[in-house]
């Protein structure tokens, strides 16, 4: 298949790396486009793949389809990857559909909290804009599989993974992330896009409940102690708003009651966040400084440390995974699905820090499963779509495995009860 990556920061770069160590003999991947708005940027990337045949650089304006279309003409591409904040993803989205390609994201289409109660009701959702345009990319045979990142995408097919698998019931999903991650020299450090950061932190995070359908809080609620695995260790989680608690309940059911996703965020940051909102520094609207005019959370992004360049100065180790509760056997069962990334190996590897490598791996792994006609779709669909063991057998492949918890619960006795001696 042929790629066309719009927008190569960290993870656009990333998931280049890890698609030409994964398929160096293009069994897979005949050509993939890294284009950007900044083409010196776009260079840059380029020269470190080394394969200018199969990695050809352009410039793009993520902000004008027509230029994203000419791109996907010019090189017959299969798929376009949208690897841009999600404030670009309807643009990109639409330019897909528009140029017959196949469509992915690592984020949803941004949300819209409620004119009224923000805190108490959803307004206009994340993906919902996405998905009322499913029916349209179905007519046309296209697929657009959204939500592809490691959160969301890797934890969503572990939900799919534990429903298949490992539960005869599900009563709840808890997406959990949280690292210890440090990054010298760096009171505050993001290792994703800033910009993104700000959105979905200080957003009304969405809760999910059988019996309330999808309803907002207050950010930075119900805090909770998460003792995460491999050395990490204990660290305080807080909701966020994020696309697995809109994903999830479309495609898992089993009994499921409620889904959550709650991130580690750090006092550090929590402070920095809500500095930003009491000054209006997290504001997208623009505001005259000057003879121009521009968007507050764009300077703040602009500002703050490169997530693309930290890599040399970041330690520690970052966990990604899903915590299931429900029944298997008529025994009460909890397990904790993960993957734990370290910065120094994803360094050594493939030249990425571990965040946006953790970010890209999962949707190499998916465009791969596409590439070969192993994932098959049309239609908007988030990863829970599709069969998850070939995801998750792969995950071994590309060096990213995946661990399990099996936390105290009468299931976990009942097993250790079994166990011969």
């Amino acid at each position: 298949m042929k790629f066309l990556i719009v927008g190569v920061g960290g993870v656009g770069e990333s998931i280049a790396a890890i698609a030409k160590k994964r398929d160096p003999g293009s069994e897979w991947m005949e050509l993939m486009v890294l284009s950007d708005y900044n083409l010196e940027r776009a260079q840059e990337v380029g020269l470190k793949m080394g394969d200018a045949e199969r990695f050809p650089v352009e410039q793009v304006n993520a902000q004008n389809k027509e230029e994203i279309i000419f791109l996907a003409d010019k090189y017959s591409a299969d798929m376009i990857i949208n690897g841009c904040d999600p404030s670009y993803d309807m643009i990109i989205f639409e330019a897909a559909y528009e140029a017959g390609c196949k469509y992915m994201d690592m984020a949803m289409s941004l949300s819209e909290a409620h004119p009224i109660e923000p805190y108490k009701k959803t307004h206009i959702k994340l993906g919902d804009l996405q998905f009322a345009r499913a029916k349209q990319w179905e007519d046309k045979n296209l697929l657009a599989l959204v939500g592809s990142g490691v959160e969301p995408g890797m934890v969503d097919v572990f939900a799919k993974y534990a429903e298949k698998h490992l539960f005869d019931e599900i009563q709840e999903l808890g997406v959990r992330d949280g690292n210890n991650l440090v990054v010298r020299g760096c009171d505050v450090a993001f290792g994703f896009s800033i910009w993104t950061v700000i959105e979905e932190c200080l957003n009304p995070p969405v809760i999910w409940e059988r019996d309330k359908g999808w309803f907002t809080t207050e950010p930075f609620s119900e805090p909770e102690i998460f003792i995460l695995p491999e050395g990490i260790g204990p660290v305080e989680m807080v909701n966020v708003e994020h696309e697995e608690v809109l994903l999830m309940p479309r495609y898992i059911d089993k009994g499921l009651k409620r889904v959550t996703f709650k991130f580690g965020l750090g006092d550090d940051l929590i402070k920095a966040l809500k500095i930003l909102h009491a000054l209006g520094l997290d504001s997208k609207e623009k505001v005259r400084v000057g003879d121009v005019e521009v968007a507050p959370r764009d300077v703040v992004a602009s500002a703050a440390q490169d997530p693309r360049y930290i890599g040399d100065k970041m330690f520690g180790k970052t966990c990604a995974g899903i915590w299931v509760k429900g029944k298997k056997e008529g025994l009460e069962r909890q397990v904790y699905l993960y993957q734990v990334a370290d910065n120094q190996d994803c360094m050594k590897r493939l030249g990425c820090q571990v965040v946006v490598a953790q970010t890209a791996f999962p949707p190499v792994i998916m465009l791969e499963l596409v590439a070969k006609g192993i994932w098959q779709g049309k239609g908007v669909h988030g990863p829970e779509y599709f069969d998850p063991d070939y995801f998750m057998e792969l995950m071994e492949a590309y060096e990213f495995p995946f661990g399990m918890t099996e936390m105290d619960s009468e299931y976990k006795r009942a097993l250790d009860r079994r166990k011969p001696g």
